[in-house]
């Protein structure tokens, strides 16, 4: 029989990883299994007392809760959590992300929209203000598509109504409201949207009218807005909402690929569903291509601030200023704060799926979440949905939650989406395409409709730069128009989550 694989990341480290089932009473690791230890879970290779370090990826995950011997599988059973001190040493490990001439950076084909952002895809969107216009933007939407005018269109990938749960019920000033404009005002200006109509009810918090009027926006050919109030009724608005896309499809359809250079590329960094294995293969090669990115002068987006905590300290190492750390430390404080006020902690995550895939601790799943903002320098840190303007690896503070994670990276900007997962989220978010990558070869095998690249090969001997360049290159082709397997499937309709901070009145 052959021995289990097992992997100790760091020589500082007093577990491995289980890459096989390791039984009890094998061996694994030069010990003798103790106990049963599924895939992705961690087994002890060294004595650890009552109130020691679990040691993973080189870092603190956590303390023994129980003495714990060699060959005990760790777990939330016997590993705890409390507070201990970071040294964030500011910038101490910035660098120069060696950026590779303009004639040498790749390139894709886009499309170049007026405003001097480029598309990855060329959709129609309507979108809602408010929760109550909701409906009749699908109801535009479905009929658009059942009259058959798109396949006069075939230039254009889609109509999608963009539609939310809030807009109302909440202040009209402050935190929660500013977020909700900038998340509105970045999706109205997306350079995947040929063409937008924005729709509300009329008598919402949030008022069209004030955010054409604060940002500055006229009425084109391509943007057009109108309320259910003063159109007359869901009818007659589905009816100018119908119109509306009917006089902007010719004008969307004269948008052509062309080639662009790959610095016009923003990628949003999203991971879901992570297990024991994404912070060994998807996540760090992930980082291997978002290095590409960086390097070929493009943006990568790393968000999901619930988890980076915990690994925050490596990140304000690799900040390009004090104030860059500083402001991630910031956001940092300002979720223990949220988290506590709302009868929470920051160790509520990991999910029950998280923690059936291996993962114990907040603090073991965030060094392993952040591995896909790969080494470059951090150049700045963003509000939720705030307009990426820097190029190369940046920040943006999100919740964990996937969908409203994605929103906020989208609105901020991003064209593109890499998604890792190791127990197979279910996702896509429409305007921008979302690639999607396993973290281990079963669940490649099992949801392969839903996955695009695996990463699981990385156990059997496939380097993460192999699998990194062969990310970079996929999303490249994926930019210039090939098709992933969630946007096959049909996925991104119903993910635009804004995020809502802030009472609900």
């Amino acid at each position: 029989m052959n021995t289990p694989r097992t992997i100790r990341l760091s020589p500082d480290d007093n577990v491995v990883i289980a890459i096989d089932l390791v039984n009890q009473g094998a061996d694994a690791a030069g010990l003798t299994a103790r106990e049963r230890i599924l895939r992705g879970h961690k087994m002890a290779v060294e004595p650890i007392s009552e109130g020691e370090p679990i040691r993973k990826f080189g870092q603190i995950i956590g303390f023994a809760k129980s003495h714990i011997a060699p060959g005990e599988w760790v777990h939330e059973h016997n590993v705890g959590l409390h507070d201990f001190e970071r040294d964030y040493a500011f910038c101490a490990e910035a660098g120069d992300d060696d950026l590779l001439p303009p004639e040498l950076q790749a390139t894709f084909q886009g499309y170049r929209r007026a405003s001097g952002k480029t598309g990855t895809r060329n959709y129609i969107g309507i979108l809602t203000s408010v929760n109550c216009s909701a409906s009749v933007a699908r109801f535009a939407a479905a009929e658009v598509e059942r009259s058959g005018v798109l396949r006069d269109y075939p230039g254009i990938d889609g109509i999608v109504a963009i539609v939310h749960g809030t807009g109302c019920g909440h202040a009209a000033y402050g935190e929660g409201f500013e977020i909700l404009r900038r998340t509105q005002w970045g999706y109205a200006s997306h350079p995947n949207f040929a063409g937008v109509i924005m729709v509300g009810l009329g008598c919402e918090v949030f008022q069209i009218g004030r955010m054409k009027q604060e940002y500055g926006l006229t009425e084109t050919e391509t943007f057009r807005t109108l309320t259910i109030q003063e159109t007359g009724g869901t009818r007659k608005t589905v009816q100018a909402i119908v119109d509306a896309v009917k006089d902007m499809l010719p004008i969307a359809a004269r948008a052509q690929r062309e080639t662009r250079p790959a610095s016009e590329l923003i990628l949003a960094l999203q991971c879901g569903g992570s297990d024991g294995y994404s912070g060994l293969t998807a996540n760090p090669a992930l980082g291997v291509a978002s290095d590409l990115l960086v390097r070929h002068g493009g943006t990568s987006i790393l968000s999901e601030t619930p988890e980076i905590y915990g690994a925050e300290h490596l990140l304000t190492r690799r900040a390009a200023t004090r104030e860059v750390g500083e402001k991630l430390v910031a956001r940092i404080r300002w979720w223990e704060a949220y988290t506590e006020r709302n009868g929470g902690e920051m160790n509520n995550n990991p999910s029950p799926g998280n923690k059936a895939g291996g993962l114990t601790t907040i603090l073991e799943k965030s060094l392993g979440a952040s591995a896909k903002g790969g080494r470059s320098t951090l150049q700045a840190v963003y509000e939720y949905a705030e307009q990426v303007k820097d190029h190369g690896f940046v920040y943006m503070d999100t919740p964990g939650y996937d969908p409203v994670a994605a929103t906020g990276q989208v609105a901020g900007g991003a064209n593109l989406i890499a998604f890792t997962t190791g127990r197979g989220s279910a996702f896509g978010c429409k305007p921008a395409p979302s690639l999607k990558l396993s973290t281990n070869s079963d669940i490649y095998r099992r949801m392969i409709d839903d996955m695009d690249i695996n990463c699981g090969d990385i156990l059997d001997g496939v380097s993460l730069e192999a699998k990194g360049q062969e990310i970079f290159e996929t999303l490249l082709k994926v930019a210039s128009g090939e098709h992933t397997k969630s946007e096959e499937l049909g996925y991104g309709d119903l993910e635009f989550v804004p995020w809502q901070v802030g009472a609900v009145m």
